[in-house]
């Protein structure tokens, strides 16, 4: 790496394995993002620094852990030793409260069912419930009487221990999205690193390879996470809306603040607020909340307005989503405003079987065994082995490491993998793989990366699946020319196109010459239907005259006679 740090060593034989590692991310943070931190984060890293061992630790232990508030009973741990003389810093500095006020709601968070009938005694006798009512009707029949807030021995004068509050967890929030680029990693990364459940691809990393350039970046990825986590809770998307950040440059942002308005959108359309609803699809401005757009239109009626936006994104070059929901959305809308029909290109017949197996049971095993010969395996692949292929052919190119590509050591994939600009950005790096498949390297190509990269993360090489044996037979049996088009297409949009492909493949490695030496198999149980990516991919298929079949299975039984 092209840095002054390497991933953190620690061992969890060392009870203080996971301060190790929130130290290593605290010193990342201050080398590479310090221009980013105000003067109480920078004051938090300095201040750490000069804690007492135990005293870190008792603060990462609980940084940990879920929620802000603890029984110092439960914070044990051998290792740290006294947990009130380890905390007593923690307090000195205002990180820890150790006299919060308690909602009712954190106080039934907090207390044990026997603790909540002591403390809340004449409460519930005054209610009119039995004691001995569980806690769950106890806070049915008290919260909305108990809107008081206090600290624990407010609550309860004879408490035994107290509870505490962590203060810093935004802080620590804050440090941990700056240095993942995202809160949906956490601590366990360390973790799982060195126990050798995930291994990583190493990148350099440059001044240029961090997560955010500006606070306000930071700041507004920290925003749009909050109003998502309010969505989840229930929050009015009415509300919400007046709280989203105006649209930003960071193509990466922009993209996480139009998913928020799509899931806000459909959460409107959901409470019936259909105004509401269109706009906010049409401020998150991507395909699918312009296809939600649309069918929100089409319901009121509004098929002049409906029209007029299909129409205009039809000629924007839609993606194949896109394109095969304006397919079925324009025909009817020019039928409600009596236009006349355009011809529609009919959807290509793909080879159908119809196999009536013993059942019930696991409707893609019962296909491998029906199917399967010796010299004809069967296996089952779904999106797992033309995504494999092509992640190992084009490692290269994915994990080139571009500005903002990668910013920490634990990266499965790309951080913009999923952005409009990622193929863009690489185009000449993936033409010179592709350009593999031509010269016939391709198999060597691909063969000496399996060996070389097996079981590092990847976001297309499920290893599980893609073992070396199942590579070799699709290396001796897929023509080059097909792995091209595959890999083509999924590079015309990697979210989209990696799913929907066929459940098994069947190789024919010893098929006389000129025949198919393999064929991939859909396979459908009974009352299964195509879904819109796999008829994609069926049609895809069909243009570049790849084989295929979709088998459809009834299960003998249900055709027995009822006795």
């Amino acid at each position: 790496m092209n840095s002054a740090f390497d991933t953190p060593t620690a061992s969890l034989d060392n009870p203080f394995y996971y301060l190790t590692n929130f130290r290593f991310v605290l010193a990342w943070v201050r080398e590479r993002h310090a221009d980013l931190l105000a003067i109480d984060e920078l004051a938090f890293l300095e201040q750490f620094e000069s804690l007492p061992q135990a005293s870190q630790a008792l603060l990462v232990r609980m940084v940990m852990r879920k929620g802000e508030l603890f029984r110092l009973s439960k914070l044990s741990y051998a290792e740290v030793g006294d947990s009130s003389a380890a905390m007593a810093p923690l307090i000195a500095l205002g990180w820890v409260d150790n006299d919060p006020a308690l909602s009712v709601d954190e106080l039934f968070n907090q207390l044990r069912l026997a603790e909540l009938r002591q403390v809340l005694a004449e409460d519930i006798r005054a209610a009119g419930i039995s004691l001995s009512s569980a806690k769950t009707v106890l806070y049915d029949t008290l919260a909305s009487r108990l809107t008081q807030t206090a600290p624990l021995r407010g609550w309860w004068p004879e408490a035994p221990e107290c509870v505490v509050r962590l203060n810093v967890m935004n802080i620590c929030d804050r440090l941990r999205l700056m240095f993942f680029g995202n809160l949906r990693q956490d601590w366990a990364e360390f973790v799982l690193t060195e126990l050798g459940l995930q291994r990583f691809e190493v990148v350099p990393f440059t001044p240029h390879s961090r997560a955010f350039q500006s606070r306000q970046e930071v700041d507004t990825y920290l925003a749009l996470h909050h109003l998502r986590q309010r969505l989840d809770v229930g929050d009015s998307p009415a509300d919400l809306y007046l709280e989203v950040p105006p649209a930003s440059d960071n193509r990466w942002l922009a993209t996480r603040r139009a998913r928020l308005l799509l899931q806000m959108g459909r959460e409107a359309e959901r409470r019936g607020d259909s105004p509401l609803a269109l706009t906010l699809y049409d401020d998150s401005d991507s395909s699918e909340a312009r296809i939600r757009q649309l069918r929100v239109l089409e319901r009121l009626s509004e098929h002049q307005t409906a029209f007029e936006l299909a129409t205009q994104a039809l000629d924007s070059r839609p993606n194949e989503t896109e394109l095969q929901a304006l397919a079925r959305l324009l025909p009817r809308l020019r039928r409600r405003l009596k236009l006349p029909a355009v011809p529609s290109e009919p959807e290509p017949a793909h080879e159908r079987w119809d196999l009536v197996l013993p059942g019930p049971q696991s409707v893609e095993r019962a296909v491998v065994t029906a199917l399967r010969e010796p010299e004809a395996p069967v296996c089952y692949v779904e999106n797992t082995l033309i995504t494999g292929l092509f992640g190992l052919l084009c490692w290269s190119a994915i994990f080139d490491p571009l500005p903002g590509a990668f910013f920490h050591p634990f990266h499965n994939g790309p951080a913009d993998l999923y952005r409009d600009d990622f193929v863009p950005r690489r185009r000449e790096a993936f033409d010179a793989c592709l350009a593999r498949l031509e010269d016939g390297s391709y198999r060597e190509i691909i063969r000496a990366t399996w060996r070389e990269k097996v079981g590092l993360a990847s976001p297309f090489v499920h290893w599980a699946v893609v073992d070396e044996a199942l590579v070799e037979l699709a290396l001796a049996c897929i023509p080059p020319e097909h792995l091209r088009a595959c890999f083509e297409r999924l590079l015309g949009d990697l979210k989209a196109n990696r799913a929907g492909l066929p459940d098994l493949i069947q190789f024919m490695p010893n098929a006389p010459a000129g025949e198919p030496r393999y064929r991939m198999i859909e396979v459908k149980g009974p009352g299964d239907r195509l879904q819109d990516n796999q008829r994609r991919w069926l049609a895809f298929f069909h243009r570049h005259e790849i084989p295929v079949a979709v088998c459809y299975v009834r299960w003998a039984a249900s055709d027995a006679p009822a006795v």
